[in-house]
């Protein structure tokens, strides 16, 4: 079973990195709507083994959150062979979130 993964400057790209499929989650703690995307990432990540869940806080993390060009948060990326192939921002339902992984 998958689980959220969290990463930081010092360690996204090693995460990212050989990985065919990631979303990629930008959070801080007192973002209603990142409150509420959390639990909805943790069962894409359960339910989803093909699919890299990892979270960024953007409060610890500005320099990424720039090179992202994050300019809402929950900012949410997919990335396939770790480019960078759609990007979202907002709350999203489960099965749309994962839909929405998938199809890109």
């Amino acid at each position: 079973m998958a689980e959220v993964v969290y990463a930081d400057n010092s360690n996204l790209e090693e995460i990212i990195q050989d990985q065919p499929l990631v979303l990629l989650d930008f959070y801080a703690d007192w973002c209603g709507p990142c409150k509420m995307i959390g639990p909805v990432l943790e069962q894409v990540a359960e339910e989803n083994t093909d699919i890299k869940v990892v979270k960024v806080n953007v409060d610890e993390n500005i320099s990424l959150a720039q090179q992202y060009g994050v300019q809402g948060i929950p900012a949410l990326f997919v990335l396939k062979d770790g480019e960078v192939v759609a990007q979202k921002a907002g709350f999203m339902p489960k099965d749309a979130l994962v839909n929405w992984v998938k199809s890109t």
